[in-house]
């Protein structure tokens, strides 16, 4: 019998893939593998947080390695380590790993409501988060996490400490008006307010900063483009024809500043009666599904119209804290993990050399 090496465990795990990219482990080059007599060690590190795939992996990995033959003993750990997407950053933000942009073409197809229950999960799964709400003229973040009426303190006259809520670090306009101020600000004022909400703000260490954008693709998107160094865009709509109509505005918008698109995210998919069951499809099918097939981008994951959804986020507790076990809670949480890997493999894209082959 050949002597148990590295390369026959690489050649038991090759086509051993990552759960939520469905690549290869080792083509992700997310494995390391040491080998001490017939006892083989693995660990597997994955770019984005982890912790509801982390005991299917594990197991996955121990079964692979102890129907290889040599192997008598078998360790297995599964961790996540976050990279930095290398941006140059300002001082504020410059132990912030990754920034997403949560942004919709129109209003009223729930992004906020998705960008607190992203940034949630991202959060349960394991990673540090923070939520900037820029939506200056209505910011909705403080009342989804339970936190309206609270001023962030200020830090030598300079930085604003955000407000920290059900494990994030936020802040928002709201925090330092009233909720019957009105915003009566043209747009250079609203632009100039984003920037000092995302530039004085003392985030600290955060794996991800998400961006709860206003809808549309005016003022605070062109100023979050040219000032901000985001690592990638999460697009939400409704099946609806209009509202993916103006999800393909947002789409081509962050293209054209060169934002990667990381997916779609169907809101408002399906409606279940709480009364008889009978699920029908209220504004449409599938629109999610094609308007990410056209751009070449993933979906994300779909989400019901579902009441909880509603209620839990006016209440301050959004689905994910309020009801972590429930299906909508574990739809939220697939698609942190979809969104972190898709973010994981930009920055490694973007990691990538560029060769460049000529006849000098």
């Amino acid at each position: 019998m050949p002597d148990l090496n590295v390369d026959s465990i690489r050649k038991a795990l090759q086509d051993l893939r990552d759960p939520v990219l469905q690549q290869s482990l080792l083509e992700l080059d997310a494995l390391d593998i040491e080998v001490n007599g017939k006892v083989a060690t693995v660990t597997a590190t994955l770019g984005y947080p982890c912790a509801g795939v982390r005991a299917e992996l594990e197991q996955a990995l121990k079964q692979r390695l102890l129907v290889t033959e040599g192997v008598d003993e078998a360790n297995v750990s599964v961790l996540a380590n976050i990279p930095d997407s290398g941006a140059q950053k300002r001082e504020s933000i410059a132990k912030v790993k990754n920034i997403i942009a949560v942004a919709s073409g129109k209003g009223g197809v729930g992004k906020s409501t998705t960008a607190v229950n992203l940034a949630l999960a991202l959060s349960v799964e394991g990673a540090k988060v923070g939520l900037l709400d820029a939506d200056i003229y209505g910011p909705s973040q403080p009342q989804m996490l339970g936190v309206g009426g609270q001023k962030p303190k200020v830090i030598d006259n300079r930085y604003m400490l955000p407000i920290e809520a059900h494990g994030l670090k936020a802040n928002s306009m709201g925090f330092l008006v009233t909720e019957q101020t009105p915003m009566v600000w043209r747009g250079p004022m609203v632009s100039s307010a984003f920037q000092q909400l995302v530039n004085q703000t003392d985030w600290g260490d955060l794996d991800y900063l998400v961006i709860d954008m206003p809808p549309g693709t005016g003022d605070i998107q062109l100023t979050l483009s040219q000032s901000v160094p985001v690592t990638g865009a999460v697009i939400v709509t409704t099946p609806q024809d209009i509202a993916l109509l103006d999800a393909k505005k947002g789409i081509e918008m962050f293209r054209k500043v060169n934002v990667p698109v990381l997916g779609v995210i169907e809101n408002m998919a399906t409606h279940i009666c709480s009364n008889c069951g009978f699920e029908e499809h209220i504004f449409g099918s599938g629109g999610g599904e094609r308007i990410a097939a056209q751009y070449h981008t993933p979906l994300l994951g779909s989400l019901p119209l579902d009441l909880s959804i509603r209620e839990q986020a006016d209440g301050g507790h959004p689905s994910v804290i309020a009801d972590p076990e429930s299906p909508v809670s574990r739809v939220y949480r697939q698609i942190a993990r979809h969104t972190g890997a898709q973010l994981w493999l930009a920055n490694r894209s973007a990691a990538a050399p560029e060769i460049s082959i000529s006849d000098d």
